[in-house]
């Protein structure tokens, strides 16, 4: 019997799939979002500056970003579950190291190098093409919510473990318990055993072959301009999970409301993916895009103009939270609508490295700015200008598949 054939007799939602995968991404996304609250401490304790802890923090974003292309090509290829498995052995090995303080090179090399791959291999690309090749096309974006919803989940539920972890055990145990909780990750990947050529993918994209299928995405422009939009909200989202709550901090604002602020963003976050999954099926996705980087500099330069309390933290949180990871379900669809799903995970990716570009720049920027001017007000600013770049780009996109008139053989 075909995979066609098979995949005519599933169910509309593989449940079991989708379940498994939230969960992965609530605990792979989970301890990466409350790192800034592990920077007060760990500077306190080691003689670290900002910028060294800023510094790991970019290599972490980094390598999550160029990493993903390649574990997203690898599951294509030899499935989903070996790259997760190696996912929450990476993650887990980074947070022991950084939990060692003995030298500034396994803050590096654990907070930064392992973590970062860890992340890469069990990220919202990896889960999401997993998702993408077992519902239908129509389906895909509210999928792409329920994922993206569950990775918010997880940085909703780590802000305030985190917080109380460090408060009971101090910052390093802290480490080395979430670091245990990522071998969950292996086992719970388990129903994820699919590769490019499960589910509901076409004979014509399984005819295609990588070369083909980058070839034909870095000749489309609408993919291009997706790729250099989703740049900017991995500069905007990255800067403060990384230096929120040290933010917080500076301008004399009780730390509770720091880990109010992330957690009201992880939780309106929930809000914000899946609605944001059920518009994507609904409207527009360029142009639903463009509006949410309207939202995010308007939302930036009300909270930096007006006058600065706890109450502010919170709005400005909650605005942002829904706003936060929105941008995931209709860009992971985009890019499913132009390819198809072989290489979902490979062609998100690519979008995604661009993410970490931005990301990077924007936690690397953070502490670097801060400890040349003493102050992160110049890298909001430029966080706003960024967002209107981003509605620009993301304004002409079209939103359909690309020209495929003859399948394309394997090379």
């Amino acid at each position: 019997m075909s995979a066609q054939a098979t995949t005519d007799t599933r169910s509309d939602y593989p449940w079991l799939i989708i379940a498994s995968g939230c969960l992965i991404a609530a605990l792979t996304f989970g301890p990466r979002s409350a790192m800034g609250f592990f920077q007060i401490p760990m500077l306190a304790d080691t003689g670290w500056t900002r910028t060294d802890f800023g510094l790991a923090m970019a290599i972490q974003n980094l390598m999550w970003g160029l990493g993903q292309p390649f574990f997203g090509a690898i599951a294509d290829r030899f499935g989903t579950w070996r790259v997760l498995a190696l996912s929450g052995l990476m993650y887990a090995t980074g947070l022991f190291l950084m939990a060692t303080p003995d030298s500034l090179w396994y803050l590096h090399m654990g907070g930064g190098v392992l973590v970062g791959m860890g992340i890469a291999a069990g990220s919202f690309g990896i889960v999401l093409a997993a998702f993408a090749r077992n519902v239908t096309a129509e389906q895909r974006s509210f999928a792409f919510g329920m994922g993206t919803a569950a990775g918010s989940a997880g940085m909703f539920l780590f802000a305030p473990i985190s917080q109380t972890l460090i408060d009971a055990f101090g910052w390093q145990d802290s480490l080395l318990i979430m670091s245990a909780l990522m071998l969950l990750v292996p086992v719970l990947a388990i129903p994820l055993r699919g590769n490019s050529a499960s589910g509901r993918t076409s004979q014509a994209e399984i005819d295609q072959s990588i070369g083909a299928a980058l070839r034909e995405a870095f000749g489309h422009s609408s993919y291009l301009l997706l790729t250099a939009g989703f740049f900017v909200c991995g500069f905007q989202v990255a800067f403060i999970t990384a230096h929120f709550p040290a933010y917080i901090a500076d301008i004399g604002i009780d730390a509770r409301y720091a880990v109010i602020g992330i957690a009201a963003i992880g939780f309106f976050n929930i809000i914000g993916s899946l609605a944001s999954g059920i518009i994507g099926q609904k409207y527009s996705k360029p142009i639903f895009l463009a509006l949410i980087y309207i939202a995010r500099s308007i939302a930036v330069t009300a909270f930096l103009l007006l006058p600065q309390t706890g109450t502010s933290v919170v709005v400005f949180s909650v605005i942002m939270g829904l706003l936060w990871l929105s941008t995931v379900p209709p860009t992971n669809a985009l890019v499913a609508i132009m390819f198809g799903t072989k290489y979902l995970g490979m062609l998100g990716g690519i979008v995604f490295l661009s993410h970490q570009v931005g990301s990077f720049l924007g936690v690397w920027m953070g502490g670097y700015l801060f400890e040349r001017f003493g102050s992160y007000d110049p890298v909001w600013w430029l966080g706003v200008a960024l967002g209107l770049f981003a509605a620009i780009v993301h304004w002409p996109i079209k939103e359909s598949a690309v020209d495929r008139p003859l399948a394309q053989p394997a090379e």
